[in-house]
């Protein structure tokens, strides 16, 4: 791959997107792994507003570190960056009393998984909408549009794909041409919805190349 010429081609892709489409920018859910991580980079690479959002839902600390220390990064190095952080955590806490969690608990935590997505998306496109913005979306060519390991209607709700056409490899390689950091970079990708250890790879059954 040649790393260079697909970095420039999304990043000018990008901004040919949203200025036909009459936006301001992106708006991007930072998690602490190197999807979104390389996804933010390139959206900020246009020069346009790129607006970074925590949204953390009894989030694993060391993924909130890696998202601060990566927000923290990018600002430094791109002045149409700013950030805010939601905490969904009391907002899912509230579903959760507002619904039945009986059945199998393998079935009501994946439905709950699943509803942390979904109200990421929710708060994703609120600031969307209020800021004048696209949602750019994290998903990569072999999770998202491969396996199809996402959540309909929440991590799959987006405007845009920037890194759909990407191998998990791929992305990684960019991810170093990108200075993305160590910490992210060494992760064990994980969608971080249940609230454990376990990573994408636990999930789907099958490991990324080395």
């Amino acid at each position: 791959m040649q790393t260079e010429k697909v970095v420039n081609h999304i990043v000018n892709w990008l901004k040919a997107y949203a200025i036909n489409a009459n936006v301001n920018g992106f708006v991007i859910g930072i998690y602490g792994g190197i999807d979104s991580a390389v996804t933010s980079t390139l959206c900020a690479q246009t020069g346009l507003k790129v607006l970074c959002i925590e949204m953390p839902i009894h989030q694993a600390e060391s993924h909130v570190s890696r998202a601060q220390e990566h927000i923290a990064q990018l600002k430094s190095k791109f002045n149409n960056v700013s950030d805010t952080r939601t905490d969904l955590t009391p907002v899912f806490e509230e579903f959760k009393t507002e619904v039945s969690l009986t059945g199998k608990k393998e079935i009501v935590d994946m439905a709950l998984a699943n509803t942390r997505a979904r109200l990421r998306m929710t708060t994703l496109y609120y600031h969307a909408g209020l800021l004048g913005l696209l949602v750019a979306g994290t998903g990569n060519k072999v999770e998202d549009f491969g396996v199809g390991f996402y959540t309909k209607y929440g991590d799959g709700g987006v405007d845009l794909s920037p890194i759909a056409d990407l191998l998990k490899s791929e992305v990684y390689k960019i991810g170093t041409f990108l200075d993305v950091s160590a910490s992210i970079m060494k992760a064990a990708p994980s969608d971080g919805l249940f609230g454990d250890a376990r990573s994408d790879e636990d999930q789907i059954g099958a490991s990324y190349p080395n």
